[in-house]
């Protein structure tokens, strides 16, 4: 993720590399849209519509635009943005200057057919709906079955029909409008020259590793957190008596190792953020709404990264927040409160079982919204007082000192310490 400052003057193109069927559009609302959410998806269809009546080239427009088209934040547009390309549907091109210009490239989703047997869009689909309604879907798309085996093919072929003539030879012109989807694009790959080298060449088919069977196996790697000295194993295993990859055994075998470490869980994606029908109204000022929006309008990922001073957090606090999300089903500004309170009161540590502990106390509770987290912190730790004595010098009675910037403070109070406000700040700075 490239952070590129944008502000509502900087200008955008939509250029539309393909046609959009209404078959298209359906498969991005029932598909795509359970992924990246009711938000990107408008983001498409609103710069879609765009364009000019031919469909192909849209005019030079301002993201102020966007911004009063679709009644979002710019920030929350910027997201959007990422997460249509994350999964193909969008290129962004930009041209940087005193007002810097975009050029947004539209594409078309993939096939039904693919996206159910892509190794990360199907398996996400799947965590984010649940089993019932991804059967219901894949119910939805499959092509009756007819057995043709006492029929005849009587097709005429174009020679059966048609008659040659002589005439011109027409030059191939490539910029005729065609259907045109892109590849999702996974950075962080594995390393291929170890990967061959631990599997003996006897084993192994020149063709063995075409383009397709790569970008498979750095998805695999991707969505079950691979890496290469997993997959060395992974991949022998799924070697063929002709030296070939059997792609179907690979999928399994990575699925199987992932489940057999994650209690049979599958993975998912930790990027949502709080659903806006649960967010606070804006127009408050006060520190607390600050602190109340930040948890809000941050990914889990987001505020971990940030708490992490911008460095990739671990493996293991990025399945405690998955977990979270997908077992204890929190909503994310309820896991950005729980993680902040957490490392605040147990020296920056994530502790599994105490992680754990909370987030099932909260969801008994049914806390939805971020001040309903933040207030039960406050009503938790008052608790955790009255059962500690003021000479007690214990970890408890440390942890009740060592508190969050948001505890004991009145919504409309300004005043915060130096180190509060450079802990809000840094928490900010990833909604910049």
């Amino acid at each position: 993720m490239k952070n590129i400052s944008i502000l509502p003057a900087d200008t955008y193109t939509v250029i539309n590399k393909t046609y959009v069927t209404d078959k298209d559009k359906q498969i991005i609302s029932m598909l795509y849209q359970p992924i990246i959410g009711y938000s990107a998806t408008a983001l498409f269809f609103t710069l879609l519509n765009d364009l000019d009546k031919l469909e192909l080239l849209s005019d030079d427009l301002t993201h102020h635009h966007l911004m009063a088209t679709m009644q979002l934040k710019l920030e929350d547009i910027i997201i959007a943005r990422e997460k249509l390309e994350a999964v193909g549907l969008l290129k962004t091109y930009m041209k940087k200057g005193s007002i810097n210009q975009f050029v947004y490239l539209l594409f078309s989703p993939i096939t039904p057919h693919e996206f159910f047997n892509h190794p990360i869009l199907n398996i996400v689909l799947y965590n984010n709906l649940g089993k019932k309604e991804y059967e219901k879907l894949l119910n939805f798309y499959k092509v009756p079955y007819i057995n043709l085996k006492e029929y005849e093919d009587i097709t005429c072929s174009f020679d059966d029909v048609f008659t040659p003539v002589s005439g011109t030879v027409l030059k191939i012109n490539e910029d005729i409008t065609k259907q045109d989807s892109n590849n999702i694009l996974i950075n962080r790959g594995i390393d291929f020259n170890l990967l061959l080298a631990s599997i003996p060449t006897s084993q192994l088919n020149d063709k063995c590793f075409t383009k397709d069977t790569k970008d498979l196996i750095n998805s695999l790697s991707f969505i079950y957190n691979l890496n290469t000295l997993d997959m060395q194993g992974l991949v022998r295993d799924s070697l063929n008596e002709k030296g070939l990859i059997d792609k179907n055994l690979l999928r399994k075998s990575c699925r199987n190792y992932y489940q057999f470490d994650n209690g049979g869980n599958l993975p998912t994606l930790i990027y949502n953020k709080q659903p806006d029908y649960l967010k606070k109204p804006q127009g408050d000022n006060s520190k607390w709404a600050k602190m109340v929006y930040a948890f809000e309008n941050l990914t889990p990922y987001q505020f971990l990264k940030a708490r992490y001073k911008g460095a990739e957090p671990t493996d293991r606090d990025k399945r405690l927040i998955e977990n979270l999300l997908v077992d204890q089903k929190l909503n994310p500004g309820v896991v950005n409160v729980l993680i902040a309170y957490i490392l605040k009161i147990n020296n920056e540590q994530l502790k599994k079982s105490y992680v754990e502990t909370i987030a099932g106390q909260w969801k008994r509770l049914n806390i939805e919204t971020v001040e309903e987290a933040m207030k039960i912190t406050e009503k938790e730790h008052k608790k955790i007082k009255k059962l500690i004595t003021k000479k007690d010098n214990s970890p408890k009675q440390k942890a009740a000192t060592n508190l969050p910037i948001w505890f004991n403070k009145e919504q409309n109070v300004e005043e915060m310490s130096k180190e509060e406000e450079e802990e809000l700040s840094q928490i900010l700075k990833e909604l910049v």
